[in-house]
C-alpha cells in the first residue's frame, strides 16, 4: 500500500483544474498571513495573528479530510516512533559538543526548562501540522511527485524562517525530513515529539548571538546583542502568548 492510498483519494498532481486552483488560492492566502505576522511589527501583529488562526481555520475545515488523513491517528505511531529516538540522539550529541565547547546555556535552570517545554512543544505541534496537513496536503495535488511535494513544503517551511540563515538551513534539512517521514507513515504525533525535542536543543546549544534567539523574521532584524535568552516559543504564538503572560524568549517573531 503506497503512502498515498494510506492517507488520501488523490494520486499526486492528479486533482481536477479547479481543485488544483483552489489548493493554490489556499496556500497564497495561508503563506501570505503567515509571512504578514511574521514581518509585521507590534500592536498589529498580534491583530494579524489572530486573523490568520481564524483564516487558517475556516480553510481546514472547509476542506476537511478526515482526521485519518491528517496523520492524527494511532496507526503507525509505535512504527513511527524512531523518529523521536533518533532526535534525542542528535540532542544528545548536540548537547554534549556544546558543554564541551562551553556554549550550553541552561536559560535559568531546569525548571525554567520543564515549564517551557510543554508550550514550546505545543507549538512544535502546529507547525507540525501546518507543514504537513496544510501545505503538503495541497502540494500533493499540485505538483506531479510526491518527493516534489515534499521539498517544496519544506522550501516553504524554510523561506518563512528567514533572514535567519541558521533556522533556515535547519528547517529545510527537518522539513524535508519530516514531510518524506509523513509521507510513509502519515502519522504526524512523533513528528511534533521530535521537533520539540531538536527546537529545544537549539534553544540550549546555539548562542543566543548566533541565532538572534530563534527570531525569524522582524524580530531577527530588531535583535540586539545581550538581550536575555530564554527558551523558544516561536512564531506567531507569541502574540497570542503575550495576552496570557506567557513568554519564553524576549520579543521578537518566530516561526
Amino acid at each position: 500500500m503506497t503512502a498515498f492510498n494510506a492517507g488520501s483519494n488523490l494520486e499526486p498532481g492528479s486533482a481536477r483544474p479547479q481543485s488544483k486552483r483552489r489548493a493554490l488560492a489556499e496556500i497564497a492566502i495561508a503563506y501570505g498571513l503567515i509571512l504578514a505576522v511574521l514581518w509585521t511589527p507590534r500592536p498589529w501583529q498580534q491583530m494579524l495573528w489572530w486573523v490568520a488562526i481564524v483564516v487558517i481555520a475556516i480553510i481546514i475545515g472547509a476542506s476537511f479530510e478526515g482526521f485519518r488523513a491528517m496523520g492524527l491517528r494511532a496507526g503507525n505511531f509505535f512504527r513511527s516512533l524512531w523518529v523521536v529516538g533518533a532526535a534525542l540522539v542528535v540532542s544528545a550529541v548536540a548537547v554534549t559538543i556544546s558543554a564541551r565547547l562551553h556554549t550550553l546555556h541552561d536559560s535559568h535552570g531546569a525548571l525554567t526548562l520543564l515549564e517551557g517545554f510543554w508550550a514550546y512543544a505545543i507549538w512544535s505541534g502546529v507547525q507540525q501540522f501546518l507543514l504537513q496537513c496544510f501545505f503538503l496536503s495541497r502540494l500533493l495535488r499540485l505538483l506531479p511527485s510526491p518527493r516534489q511535494a515534499a521539498f517544496t513544503a519544506a522550501f516553504l517551511f524554510a523561506l518563512a524562517h528567514l533572514p535567519n540563515p541558521v533556522l533556515a538551513v535547519l528547517t529545510v534539512v527537518w522539513g524535508s525530513i519530516a514531510c518524506l517521514i509523513f509521507l510513509h507513515y502519515r502519522n504526524l504525533y512523533p513528528l511534533a515529539i521530535a521537533h520539540a525535542v531538536l527546537g529545544i536543543t537549539i534553544a540550549v546549544v546555539v548562542p543566543g548571538h548566533v541565532d538572534h534567539n530563534m527570531r525569524v523574521g522582524l524580530g531577527y532584524l530588531k535583535y540586539h546583542r545581550g538581550q536575555h535568552h530564554r527558551l523558544p516559543l516561536e512564531a506567531p504564538v507569541r502574540a497570542s502568548a503575550d495576552a496570557v503572560g506567557t513568554s519564553l524568549r524576549p520579543g521578537g517573531t518566530r516561526f
